[in-house]
This record gives structure tokens, sequence and C-alpha cells, in this order.
């Protein structure tokens, strides 16, 4: 196949292909952000991948809390689940870099090496070309870290400890940042999906595993990293939650966010 840039899919839809105004939006959203934990040193972090309209000021709490961090982050994991391709396994692609209105962040070839010998990861230019939930959190990153390399994985039908596996090659140390991309439950009513969101998230930050399709659309990635997180005995921190009925959207038909960081005992292992 061959390699080129993968360009912005989603921006002027999801979020304004404008370069000034996102640098402004994207500063403003940080600024606006909760305040993380005295202390927090994120290893991880879960961010919801909705427009940004609807859910860039969750977005915004999870990356205001890499500020600690963000000097030392050289290499971002970054998981999200497929939404309109499907795909067996965890696919990867053979761009060499991927384009936002902010300019373009490299691929990490040598990380890509390094897990191409498992029989989940595939590589699928499909699988990415119009897929949104890695790209919205491409411009956070960018206004947040300035340069790194990055690990895009769009994960479909996929085991839990298929994908456990894969970060595992991937865990590093204090250069490597992970980023799961999910939402939370779709499509109830605003109470009824405060409820249901309110009882996932106490699994998430127990760091139980099992969550649905139902209960979070990145569940596969998600519930693979909770058993990474586990095995690397890192705790959960809630830093922000709400749905669209509380920023932009219908009540009565709202999708959920949450953002959550994950940190350990040394400087976020």
């Amino acid at each position: 196949m061959s390699r080129s840039v993968r360009p912005a899919a989603v921006a002027g839809t999801f979020y304004t292909a404008d370069p000034v105004m996102l640098d402004q939006e994207l500063r403003d959203l940080l600024a606006a952000a909760a305040q993380p934990p005295p202390g927090l040193q994120p290893k991880a972090l879960i961010v919801p991948h909705a427009g940004y309209l609807y859910s860039g000021g969750v977005a915004a709490s999870a990356y205001a809390s890499l500020r600690p961090v963000a000097a030392r982050v050289e290499r971002v994991v970054l998981l999200g689940p497929t939404h309109r391709i499907p795909v067996r396994g965890l696919a990867v692609p053979t761009a060499t870099a991927f384009a936002t209105p902010l300019g373009t962040v490299p691929v990490d070839d040598e990380a890509l090496t390094a897990i191409a010998d498992l029989a989940q990861v595939v590589t699928n230019n499909s699988a990415h070309a119009w897929e949104h939930s890695l790209e919205v959190q491409l411009p956070f990153l960018q206004q947040v870290l300035g340069s790194f390399r990055l690990v895009p994985l769009a994960v479909g039908d996929a085991s839990a400890e298929e994908v456990a596996e894969v970060i595992e090659r991937l865990w590093g140390g204090d250069e490597t940042l992970i980023v799961v991309s999910s939402d939370l439950s779709h499509f109830h009513p605003h109470a009824e999906a405060r409820r249901i969101d309110g009882a996932t998230l106490r699994r998430i930050v127990s760091l139980d595993g099992g969550i649905r399709h139902e209960q979070a659309c990145g569940a596969t990635p998600l519930n693979g990293f909770l058993i990474a997180a586990r095995r690397h005995g890192l705790s959960a921190h809630l830093l922000d939650a709400c749905n669209s009925g509380d920023t932009a959207g219908d009540q009565l038909r709202v999708v959920g966010y949450a953002a959550i960081a994950f940190s350990g005992a040394h400087d976020g292992q």
C-alpha cells in the first residue's frame, strides 16, 4: 500500500476547520476546564469524542490534567472504536501522519512495528479514513503537548485481552500516554442517562471491566485498557462528566460524556 498523510475528515463538522478559530476555541475550553486533583500526573485518559459543541468542555477537563506531564510525553497510544467500517481486531493505517487544521502528527512507525506480529493487529486504511473517534482527540493533543508521535488504533471486534495485549506492548514509561476515546450511553432521556452513566462510571473508577457497548461505545478498547490498568496498579480519577442535554442537546435523547485520568504511585505509572 502507498504511504500518505491521513487528511482531517471531520474538520468543519465535529470541530471548526479554521486553524485560528480552532486554536482559540481550544485555548478557551482548556482555560475553563475543571481543575484536576493536586499532584495528578496521568498515565492514561478516557475522553469523549462527540463534536466540540457537545463534549468539548469535558474533553478539555481530561487534557488540562496533562499540563504537569506534557513536557515529557513523546508518544500517544490512541484507541477508539470504529463507527463506520467493521473490522476484526485493532486496525492500524499505512499513513505516515495524521493531519488536522493545526498541522500534522507523525505516526510512530517503531511502535507499529513492535505490535505488527500480533494476530489481532491488522492494516486497514478504510477503518481510519472517516473515523472521528481518533481524529477529534488530535487538536487537543496538539494544543497541550505540542509535538508527539501517534499510535492510532481503530478498535473493532476484539476481546478485552486482545486489546490489553496490544496496550502492554506499547505501555512504555513516562514518555508514553494512553488515550481511550469513548462516549457513554446513547439516546436515553436526561435523568435515565445520568443514572446509567453514574453506574458505568463507578465501575470504571473501580477498574471493573465488563462494560457493555450500550454503556459506552468504546467498551472494547475501554475494557482492554482496564485490564492493563489493574495489572499496573493505576488509580482512576473522575475529572468531569455530563451529557449532551447539559451542553447543547435535546434532553429527551442525550449522549453521556466523561473525562477520567489514571495515574500510579510514581509519575503517573
